[in-house]
């Protein structure tokens, strides 16, 4: 198999894994939504209605960020890999890995 077509391969699946990672986000934040307004509909005390969407939504977001990740890693490592996409690579990796964390807090 040619490196050409190695790089067409690879490229579509960092193209999927970011499109699965904005599709968490928005699955995610669609579900978080509904639930609040059923939630709502019920006549939940609203700052428990608040608190579970927010975790609901940064639960989908953090996967979105996982699958966004990985597009980046298989993007910048396989696709071009060079020093200064291997600098961009670390410095988005550190702005989501932060991202992550404070979501997760």
């Amino acid at each position: 198999m040619s490196d050409e077509l190695l790089h067409v391969y690879f490229d579509v699946i960092a193209q999927l894994l970011e499109v699965l990672g904005v599709s968490a986000i928005l699955a995610g934040a669609v579900f978080a939504l509904s639930e609040a307004v059923r939630n709502l509909l019920r006549r939940w005390e609203g700052q428990k209605i608040f608190d579970l969407f927010r975790t609901r939504l940064a639960k989908s977001i953090l996967i979105g960020v996982e699958f966004l990740i990985a597009a980046d890693i298989v993007g910048t490592v396989i696709i071009e890999p060079s020093l200064e996409s291997l600098g961009v690579l670390a410095v988005i990796v550190l702005i989501r890995t932060f991202l992550s964390f404070t979501l997760e807090v």
